[in-house]
């Protein structure tokens, strides 16, 4: 295994716990024990059992990501264990692994950019000579300490990272992509400042001779990166869509739409040529890249209606920018799972937009549409429904022929579904089965 030694150095003589047992979790414990055969390694799921076992004297807490940090204090400024105890599989992977690594972050578009980046580096690598190979692993779904075998000393390895994977980090990726800052996932920190230093670590945490890229249109990101540019030790580059390269992105060929998807390109074009990546390969990448499912997906035409699945908005910003890449929505389809997200800005995009139809779902989406009559919206069709077969046949109904129904929620599913991938997939079977 390469870099064996200094990744058992971190574990070693350590009183390990694991806090939470999924899949990550699950992942972690089958790198101790493998490196470690007689490591002294205890598991616990759930968040009470956790904070149970917390204050038991663990020399290291290997954190899940879906464990918040919060479950660790015990109230006016106090731990339950030292934070410095607490680490995480990105932590470990990063100290041993960061100078290989090409990682993505943002509120929104990283998978994306993550996915378009691994595809153009993949495909310079194959031009390279026999043995250059690149990883794909993080967020995305596939532990970093899953592919460890894989990697050797001519491994890239492109990852996505979520605020949690981020938030307790020593060493971030050698190439650091920051996308934008929105509000999201504010269960899980005390306050909207606690997530954005979350995802901040990938470029706080860089060194000297790192290269570090973010969106400079993003005003909140632009704001946080000038308070915090004397801390960072990297190279910073931003980019925005009114630079030369975004200019010369609009005009080329693409299945990505939308001014957003403009944004993600130039996040990936800077760090593929950022690695000596040819441009034409870059370019010819992105012309045959075909986007992700639940990404402003194109269900199909049925009726006459086109319909898009855009599962994957769970806050106001995406939504507002699948409907002014998408331009001929009729119906809009929000609302789920409240994690108490200001829908204030989307309330007044929905009373001054041309949208005809609105479809206002669960919790979140009775809070949509109160935003939206506090911005004096009306004239529109409404439906306020929670059941996802009546939804649909309400679109066909109401939707014109010739326009778009597009599913973009601006909410969390977890109120009716698993995640976003499952409220897309029904969404799908529900749309393409209502006519066969």
């Amino acid at each position: 295994m390469y870099k064996e030694e200094q990744l058992t150095s971190l574990l070693c003589g350590r009183r390990i716990l694991i806090a939470g047992y999924g899949r990550e979790g699950k992942s972690t414990e089958r790198l101790v024990k493998g490196l470690l055969p007689h490591a002294d390694i205890t598991i616990v799921e759930g968040n009470d059992n956790i904070r149970g076992e917390a204050t038991r004297g663990y020399d290291m807490i290997i954190k899940s990501p879906g464990i918040p940090m919060f479950v660790f204090e015990a109230g006016n400024g106090e731990w339950l264990c030292s934070p410095d105890h607490i680490t995480s599989q990105t932590d470990l992977f990063l100290q041993v692994y960061g100078s290989q690594t090409v990682g993505i972050t943002g509120t929104k578009g990283k998978s994306t950019t993550t996915t378009l980046l691994y595809s153009i580096l993949r495909k310079a690598a194959e031009e390279k000579l026999e043995g250059t190979e690149v990883l794909l692993a993080g967020n995305m779904g596939i532990p970093l300490f899953d592919i460890i075998p894989q990697i050797d000393g001519n491994t890239t390895i492109v990852a996505e990272f979520s605020c949690h994977q981020l938030e307790n980090i020593h060493r971030a990726p050698h190439t650091a992509i920051l996308l934008n800052l929105f509000q999201e996932h504010l269960d899980h920190y005390h306050s909207y400042l606690d997530y954005k230093m979350a995802k901040m670590q990938i470029a706080l945490k860089q060194r000297s001779g790192d290269y570090f890229f973010y969106c400079a249109d993003n005003a909140e990101l632009a704001e946080l990166v000038e308070l915090h540019r004397g801390e960072m030790a990297g190279h910073v580059s931003p980019y925005t869509l009114s630079s030369e390269l975004g200019t010369r992105l609009k005009t080329l060929p693409s299945q990505l739409c939308g001014d957003h998807n403009i944004s993600n390109m130039e996040a990936a074009y800077l760090a593929a040529r950022s690695l000596g990546v040819n441009e034409q390969v870059v370019f010819d990448t992105i012309a045959a890249f075909k986007g992700l499912e639940h990404r402003m997906e194109l269900v199909g035409t049925y009726a006459g209606v086109t319909f898009y699945n855009d599962s994957i908005s769970t806050i106001p910003a995406a939504c507002m920018a699948a409907v002014a890449a998408l331009k001929e929505v009729d119906t809009l389809i929000l609302g789920g799972f409240d994690r108490g997200i200001d829908y204030e800005e989307l309330g007044r995009f929905l009373a001054h937009c041309p949208i005809r139809n609105l479809v206002f779902v669960g919790a979140a989406g009775g809070r949509i549409c109160e935003a939206y009559e506090k911005a004096k919206g009306t004239g529109r069709n409404t439906l306020r429904k929670n059941d996802y077969t009546a939804i649909v046949e309400w679109c066909f109904a109401h939707t014109q022929k010739g326009k778009i129904c597009l599913l973009s929620p601006a909410a969390a599913s977890y109120d009716a579904f698993k995640n976003f991938e499952e409220r897309g997939r029904v969404f799908k079977q529900l749309v393409s089965s209502y006519h066969s």
